[in-house]
């Protein structure tokens, strides 16, 4: 048995963010209901590489993140569309959505007006800045985030900076925030039989994401420098081999050692003290280099994780998914088949596995709808009153 197997959620989130923190409780058993406005789909069903699939509402962007869930469409501006939802937070677990601050409330479906119908709701409200604040009213994605939170101006060299990272790590993060929020608070209410409202910010998040210059720079008032691809130590930051770069983390004193014992200069390994380090980084970082240039990456990849030294060649990304690794931790699932769709399609499940009852891809991404019929029937509505709803525009 799966941990949520027998909880509802009410996922009425689009794009990244919202839907990924729903699909992390999709693959741990939870029954998602995803709903979606009939007249605009989520954008994410318009978006990735594959253009034929965005232009059937099934974007690979959608699907990275839809496995598991039902899909219904509700037009919640109109008075029965509120009505069907309420219907389904009467017996619900968790309702997420992720609008602009007050949108739901203004609809008079915000966390007053849904927790009275069903007091052991768990409703989640991810928002750019919060609901409440100078800010609280703004909006934002992931990259605009990136911008306002300072994580740019980390990221790039000295000479090329402020810099987006490459992937929407955001979105992502606060996915995962709101996944483990939504959890405890399950835990919670087992313990006191009463519901929970969260309030979720993506800045708060990108902030914790650099709790460690937030700590410096309070301390110091150093601002955080982008150092591309140097760190600190030399034994630690990447280096050009014969071929391509290659990552070197020997980080702690142990493992300096045994980096620069390893190639040959048991002199500066003794030279292990982090003051040591921070002082003579300039001179061991030109040792390394001319050194590292003399082999492949691959060479010495092999030769220093055989000597117990982190270090890995720089892969491309689709280097790193042809690594054999893959095969023995379940990371990924592939859809043989997705109704209406020509071959397979490969998702990610989830960072971390359980000896029994852990994170399972049951079911494809569903269609723009597909579920909707099927879910008005189990809240006890009439074939014509669902031919009437299709008609009317409220699904």
């Amino acid at each position: 048995m799966r941990p949520f197997e027998g909880i509802k959620i009410i996922d009425v989130t689009h794009v990244l963010a919202g839907p990924f923190a729903a699909y992390q409780l999709a693959l741990l058993g939870a029954d998602v209901i995803k709903v979606e406005d009939p007249h605009e789909c989520d954008q994410s069903r318009e978006g990735g590489s594959d253009h034929d699939l965005a232009d059937m509402k099934m974007g690979l962007q959608f699907m990275t993140q839809g496995s598991n869930k039902r899909s219904i469409t509700l037009n919640l501006k109109s008075e029965k569309g509120r009505e069907i939802l309420k219907a389904l937070v009467k017996d619900a677990d968790i309702f997420v959505e992720n609008y602009r601050s007050g949108a739901f409330a203004k609809l008079g479906l915000g966390y007053k007006e849904l927790s009275a119908i069903n007091p052991r709701l768990i409703y989640c409200s991810m928002t750019a800045f919060g609901q409440d604040g100078p800010r609280g009213n703004m909006t934002a994605y992931d990259h605009a985030i990136q911008s306002t939170s300072g994580m740019m101006y980390t990221s790039g060299t000295p000479e090329v900076n402020p810099i987006k990272v490459g992937s929407p790590v955001i979105d992502y993060a606060v996915g995962t925030m709101n996944a483990f929020a939504l959890s405890a608070a399950l835990y919670q209410r087992e313990r006191t039989n009463k519901g929970q409202y969260i309030d979720s910010s993506m800045l708060d998040v990108a902030l914790i994401l650099m709790g460690s210059h937030i700590t410096n720079y309070m301390r110091t008032g150093k601002e955080p420098k982008p150092k591309g691809n140097s760190m600190d130590h030399a034994s630690s930051q990447a280096y050009k081999a014969k071929d391509e770069y290659i990552m070197i983390a020997a980080s702690n004193k142990g493992q300096h050692e045994r980096f620069f014992t390893a190639i040959g200069r048991p002199d500066i390994a003794n030279q292990s003290s982090y003051k040591q380090r921070r002082e003579q980084y300039a001179e061991q970082t030109a040792i390394v280099a001319e050194i590292i240039a003399t082999k492949t990456a691959q060479e010495w990849e092999d030769y220093l994780q055989s000597q117990h030294v982190p270090a890995t060649r720089t892969r491309r990304l689709s280097d790193a998914l042809k690594d054999p690794q893959l095969n023995t931790r379940n990371l990924l699932h592939t859809h043989a088949k997705v109704p209406g769709i020509e071959g397979p399609v490969t998702v990610p499940v989830m960072a971390f596995k359980f000896a029994h009852g852990g994170p399972q891809v049951t079911s494809a991404p569903p269609g723009f709808s597909q579920h909707t019929d099927e879910v008005l029937k189990e809240l006890g509505y009439s074939a014509d009153d669902i031919k009437d709803m299709h008609a009317t525009g409220v699904v």
